[in-house]
């Protein structure tokens, strides 16, 4: 009895904090933890995966992984979640380095990472022109039984598109086909984009007819990416004959 009344009080002593941490009261979280402690109650990864999620959304890594590293010294197991934080966390802190390093800790504990945490990382290495390790973490992802989405994608085919990496934009959109994921409309505005960044206009517009072909209607923005690449190509009756097409369509200029 008295086993289990412990253990009824240390999943009370958990809701009580997750409470408020998510009410955004992490000092008087801190004292329901103590207190916890000091009467005799072990910590639990649960606990630890609330403040270390909090202290990631607050921008202090440092914290957040000497959380972790306090909560391992314990001998308590990670949940993935926890990594998935770390990652997240870092990533958007411009931490990229160590967004990879809680990756590759995760797969030493045969574990992946979750699309949205990946999908972060994968963002903001490709915004930061890393987008080679980007990519080269989801091939080994890949191995693992990672499923990636169309975020995951259109990250890298920007991340490319930027670097003026032609080839590899096109390589993207295949590898997609090749794994009977169906691009969707984020695929295809970063393909045509990217492939406008990198001087390939007719190829983008190419994806613009796939588009139409798949019922995903174009925006505006798509159209006017495509005529403002037309016409700092010098071709002046391909971009007219777009912006008749877009107007036909309905469409008002709107792209910034």
């Amino acid at each position: 009895m008295l086993q289990k009344s412990m253990i009824l009080d240390t999943i009370a002593y958990s809701l009580i904090i997750h409470a408020k941490v998510k009410l955004g009261n992490l000092e008087s979280a801190w004292k329901v933890y103590e207190e916890m402690l000091n009467r005799g109650f072990q910590a639990n990864p649960y606990i630890y995966t609330l403040f270390i999620g909090v202290h990631c959304k607050e921008g202090r890594i440092a914290e957040a992984h000497c959380l972790m590293k306090e909560m391992e010294d314990l001998g308590l197991k990670p949940y993935r979640e926890c990594f998935d934080l770390l990652i997240e966390g870092c990533a958007k802190a411009g931490k990229l380095e160590e967004s990879l390093m809680n990756c590759e800790k995760m797969l030493e504990r045969r574990l992946v990472p979750s699309c949205w945490a990946f999908n972060e990382m994968v963002g903001k290495l490709s915004e930061n022109g890393n987008v080679e390790q980007a990519n080269a973490m989801l091939t080994i992802l890949l191995d693992k039984g990672f499923l990636p989405d169309e975020i995951t994608y259109s990250h890298l085919i920007e991340g490319y598109g930027k670097k003026g990496e032609f080839h590899e934009v096109v390589k993207l959109y295949y590898e997609i086909e090749n794994r009977s994921l169906s691009p969707g409309f984020l695929v295809y505005m970063s393909m045509i984009r990217s492939l406008c960044l990198s001087g390939k206009v007719e190829e983008a517009e190419k994806y613009l007819r796939i588009m139409k072909e798949r019922s995903l209607a174009p925006t505006a923005c798509i159209y006017e990416t495509l005529i403002a690449s037309h016409s700092k190509k010098g071709d002046r009756t391909r971009a007219l004959r777009l912006q008749d097409e877009m107007f036909s369509q309905g469409l008002k200029p709107s792209c910034s």
